[in-house]
Parts: structure tokens; sequence; C-alpha cells
């Protein structure tokens, strides 16, 4: 199959949370399989920086309809591997910035106009380089007015540009709304501006879009695809969700086993293997050390890498913060974001350095150590519509403690439910339920032949992008 891809991150090349991995190893994993895959990525300061991207050639000069004005910009492209194309799209007035969304205290004012101008100017490469996709999917709410773009460009000039569409929800919480006024800017149809299209509240919602337009919709876990029908997790669109339930699948993320694998992780101090957990040792004293700990403590360690925001469940970690300070456990967390969990998180790090420590900013091979040295993944989400860091905890072998939530209730099996093959702890998303794991997570650790049963429980399972793909192949041969 011919499959084009467009997303507003990819790694290696620009990196905030999730959907990066998730759209880097889907393609990566496609392509690998044989189909011919494109993937386009805003040309980000960072993405332009990579190595990858200097051997990027010219492949085609834009102008892009922005209401009643034309904008300039460029299509880049570069082949990081056989049978994958990445395109960037470039204007540096939109993407020659340090980060992709916003300066860290709020997003960035024009959001709307640079979203906007990557989708109609992935639309307008493809018809001009006559990619004649069998399938075009596009990633949330950044690139969820393509499937619409698609169908209106094939209108305007008459070519197919694409069989079907497919619309992928990573989070619908995030749902690119913007003022009424914003509409101009799509030269849409007026009549795609009412209830029925992509009109919200008496604004727009690129989001509504791409689920109300696209052949397929997805989510990234079955069970995140059953709660976004419902109030409590559907943030104000399970009504249009329902309209779609039909078309609708929840397909579980993997991981790209190149990058997160401990038996040839290159990021870490050692290797290792379910067969051979001498080099997690020795990354547990890396750790400890990176981490400013005595490297021969031999209390648990609690990991935790994720963005500063609502969503991780910071709050239900600062709230059990007695836990931490006194037990003989270290916490090590990992994220930037919200600024008032940040303030908190570097206040208790400062209140009991012997005990907590924050590293607040992005930092990969810092992940890795994390997942690698950690003896237990701490995510209390309070949502989550796949997850990756469960599933990297549980290849690594560190035992993750995880809401009782969406993908995280696909992925993770409790092992005080499920003696002889669970792979983690639930725990309600709530203060007290998140202190009754981290409590079992205690018991569990004393107990040494139990914990080394659930580790070897999760190295076991597979949850590459081999297995994962299949699934997207299936999905794209049943809606062409």
């Amino acid at each position: 199959m011919k499959i084009v891809h467009a997303a507003s991150e990819l790694f290696p090349y620009i990196k905030t949370g999730g959907l990066a991995d998730a759209v880097g190893a889907l393609t990566g994993a496609l392509a690998d399989k044989g189909h011919e895959v494109s993937v386009f990525l805003p040309g980000y300061r960072v993405a332009r920086e990579h190595a990858d991207a200097a051997r990027a050639e010219l492949k085609l000069r834009l102008k892009i309809e922005m209401g009643d004005q034309f904008m300039s910009g460029e299509a880049w492209a570069f082949s990081p591997r056989k049978n994958l194309t990445v395109y960037l799209i470039c204007r540096d007035e939109f993407y020659d910035r340090r980060a992709p969304y916003g300066n860290g205290e709020r997003d960035f004012e024009d959001n709307a106009d640079r979203f906007i101008f990557f989708s109609k100017a992935v639309v307008e490469t493809m018809r001009l380089a006559d990619l004649q996709a069998d399938i075009v999917h596009a990633h949330d709410w950044q690139a969820a007015l393509i499937p619409l773009l698609v169908r209106e460009s094939e209108r305007r000039h008459g070519a197919t540009l694409a069989l079907k569409t497919v619309f992928t929800i990573h989070n619908i919480a995030y749902q690119g709304l913007f003022p009424a006024a914003t509409f101009a800017r799509t030269n849409l149809p007026e009549e795609l501006n009412n209830i029925d299209g992509i009109e919200y509240y008496a604004q727009i919602s690129l989001l509504k879009g791409g689920i109300l337009f696209a052949d397929r919709v997805t989510t990234v876990s079955p069970r995140y695809a059953q709660e976004i029908q419902t109030p409590e997790f559907g943030c104000g669109l399970d009504g249009v969700i329902q309209t779609r339930v039909d078309d609708l699948s929840g397909l579980i993320n993997g991981v790209d086993d190149a990058v997160w694998n401990p038996a040839i992780d290159k990021l870490l101090p050692a290797r290792y293997s379910a067969s051979d957990l001498k080099g997690k040792a020795l990354c547990r004293t890396a750790l400890l050390k990176a981490a400013g700990f005595d490297p021969m403590f031999k209390g648990a360690i609690y990991g935790m890498v994720c963005r500063l925001a609502e969503q991780k469940g910071i709050d239900l970690l600062l709230a059990n913060q007695a836990f931490f300070l006194e037990r003989e456990v270290k916490l090590i967390v990992l994220g930037s974001g919200d600024k008032r969990m940040e303030n908190e998180l570097r206040a208790l790090a400062a209140q009991a350095p012997e005990k907590v420590f924050l590293c607040a900013r992005l930092d990969e091979a810092m992940s890795h150590l994390i997942e690698a040295g950690s003896d237990f993944f701490v995510m209390p989400s309070l949502f989550e519509p796949c997850g990756l860091n469960q599933l990297y905890s549980q290849i690594y072998g560190t035992v993750p403690i995880v809401s009782r939530v969406g993908g995280l209730v696909d992925t993770v099996i409790d092992a005080d439910k499920a003696p002889n093959f669970g792979t983690g702890l639930m725990a309600e998303p709530t203060v007290a339920g998140l202190l009754d794991a981290l409590r079992r997570a205690q018991r569990l650790y004393g107990d040494a032949p139990r914990y080394a049963a659930v580790q070897q429980c999760a190295m076991a399972k597979d949850f590459s992008w081999k297995i994962a793909a299949l699934a997207y192949e299936k999905l794209y041969l049943d809606a062409l």
C-alpha cells in the first residue's frame, strides 16, 4: 500500500510525548513491512537540525491559501530508511522556534494558523507531487483537518488524492479549539461552519473535523475507545464520537524495539535481558548516582517519567508525599510542564534531597535510565488513552504501578489479582487508591521471589510494533 501519515511530532526529530514515539515507530514498522510510506511533519528548528535532515532536498515551493491571502512555504524531503520518506513542511515564521506548541507558559497565539497551514500544505504537496495514496492517516488535532481538506482538494481539482482516510485520536482532551473567526482561514465551504461541521459552541474544533470526516476513526486502546463515548472521558465530544461508533476502533500502540530494548539500548550503562538481569543492577547503581543518592541503597526506587500535567496524576503523587518521606525508598521524577506542579515537586526535592530527585527537563537518556534502573514505575494517570511508559517498564523489568483507566487496563495485569501471570499493580485514580498500590508495591518488593516472578511475566510480553502494526494493516485493508 501507499500510505501517507501526518503528525505534529515524529521521533527522533521532535518529541514532547508519546505521539512522537507512536507515529515514528508505526511508520517505520509499516515501511519495514514493504509498504511505501510518506510521513509529514512541520519543519521545526530542531527537526531541521537533525543529522538526517542534512540530506533533505527541496521538493516543492508552495503557495497556500489562508483566508483572503496566500502564504508561501516549502516541502523538503529525505529518506531515513527503505520505503520511508519524511517530508518537512517549512515556513520559518511558523516553525523556526525553540518549542513546537508554546513557550512553556502558554500556547503560541498563532497555533491555529500554524497547523491549518501545515494541514493544507500536506494536502497540496500530495497533489503536486502526485503521491496517489491508498491511505492518508492523520494524527491528533494538529492534523485533524487533513481528511476533510483531502476531499475538498479533490472536489476543487478533480483529482483523487487518497482512496481512504484514517484519523487517530491520541488524546481527546486536546481539541484544537479556536475562535469562530478562525474558520475563514480554512477556506472550507460555509456549510461546514455549523453543528454538523467543525463549529463547536461558537468556536471551531479542528479535532471534531477529523472525527466527523475521516473514513475511519481510531484511538490508541480498546478501553479508551469505550471511555471517550462517555461524558466522563469524552471532554464534550462524546456525542460526536457516538455518531461514528460503527467506524471507531481502539488499537493498542506498540513499542519500537530498536529504541526500547534493554538488550541493545545504547543509552544505558549496561545491557540486560530477562535471562540475565546483572545489567539492570548496574543501571540501578548508575541511576542512584545520577540522582545524587547513595549508590549502595537497598530500598525500592520509584521512578516517574511524564509531562507534568493534571492528566498524569501529579497531584495524586504529591498528596502521597508522606509515603516517600517516611519509608526507606527513593523517588526519581523526570518531567516538565505545569509550573505549579514543577515548583511543588522541586520544593519536595529540596525538603528531602536524600529521598526525592527531580529532573525538570526533556532528557531521552535519563528517561531510559529511569526505566531501567527503577524497581517500580509510577503512572497514576487520571486518564490515559494508551500510555507507553507502562509498556517500556514491563519490557525493562520495572514493575509498573498504574491507574485503572484507558490503555493501562488493556496492557497491565495486576499481580495481586492474578498471582501467576501479573505484570504490575493497578490503582484506583484517587489519593487513597494510589497509596494502597504503593503499599502493595512495598510488600511485593519485600518478597524477592515474588517480585522476580512479576518481572519475568512482564518481560515475557511482546509489545513490539511488529504485532501492533498488523492491526493497522488490517484496518487499512478493511477500509479499502
